[in-house]
């Protein structure tokens, strides 16, 4: 296979012969006639520079790295604030970033089952690579016995660092299913190979959805984290609050239908929401969380 400067990566068709028969085999589809060409490529990479006819940077990984950066930033610049800035603390982004690498991978390769350009070119999960950050934290503070609480510092770093890594999925992935809406985006005839981006039809732009959302989480979280004092509080409010905000977004994007009308995503989100539902009820009742943030503001 070969890339080449601004280049899309090819994909296969297949012919389905109706759209259920598309939703059920979960690949993007364009209607064609009587019959839809299911796409079977998960996204597609614009790439900014190419060496021998391989590609040296593309778009999304350079949102990412940027991304990367900017979490960084807001980590230090959190954790000096709070006077947890030492080796320990770096220990754990550390963790992170290996725990995240690695479950990002995985997820995706779960999904495709194809060990092929797994590490260069294979599919990504952001709620993998999340899962693989938490546990990277945890074993990398188990390993040097660090005992302090690392999620409130992780909070607004992680939301700035999403938006900012989000834009690179805007550019390079399908945006979401077929839309009404007056914010509808339509495939630029630059990229007529997207997988996925249905010709002459709005589709959602659930990705700028995401970038929206993680902006305000990070104003929100850099407003609250002087109102919170409670150690978790931070990092817990916001993680319930990202995930009910992607279970809901999941039904505008264009992903596979697993289960009872759920993509594989909300599907592993279930799980999740009822455990943070059962901390947050938790709390509640030890006055954390809302209660406390009502108390404070009103007070």
């Amino acid at each position: 296979m070969q890339y080449h400067e601004g280049s899309v990566v090819p994909y296969y068709e297949i012919q389905a012969a109706s759209y259920d028969q598309v939703r059920a085999a979960q690949h993007y589809e364009v209607q064609v006639g009587s019959h839809y060409q299911v796409h079977a490529a998960p996204h597609y990479e614009v790439h900014v520079a190419s060496f021998d006819g391989v590609p040296v940077v593309p778009y999304h990984e350079i949102f990412v790295g940027l991304g990367v950066f900017a979490a960084a930033v807001v980590f230090v610049w959190e954790a000096r604030r709070r006077g947890a800035l030492n080796e320990q603390s770096l220990v754990a982004v550390a963790g992170a970033l290996v725990g995240g690498a690695i479950g990002m991978r995985l997820a995706g390769w779960l999904e495709t089952l194809d060990l092929s350009d797994l590490w260069l070119y294979g599919s990504r999960s952001v709620l993998g690579g999340l899962t693989g950050a938490y546990v990277g934290v945890l074993v990398a503070k188990r390993v040097i016995r660090y005992k302090e609480r690392t999620g409130d510092l992780f909070a607004p770093a992680v939301a700035l660092g999403m938006a900012i890594g989000r834009v690179g999925c805007h550019l390079t992935e399908a945006p979401g299913r077929p839309t009404d809406l007056p914010w509808g985006v339509h495939a630029p005839p630059s990229t007529p190979e997207c997988p996925g981006c249905l010709t002459g039809q709005a589709m959602h732009p659930s990705f700028v959805y995401e970038i929206v959302f993680q902006l305000a989480a990070f104003g929100w979280l850099l407003w609250a984290r002087r109102r919170l004092t409670q150690p978790g509080e931070l990092f817990t409010l916001y993680l319930a609050g990202y995930a009910v905000f992607r279970f809901l977004v999941e039904f505008t994007r264009a992903n596979e239908i697993l289960w009872l009308g759920l993509t594989g995503p909300q599907c592993f989100l279930v799980p999740g929401l009822t455990l943070l539902a059962a901390r947050l009820a938790y709390g509640w009742r030890r006055g954390y969380y809302a209660p406390l943030l009502v108390r404070k503001v009103f007070a």
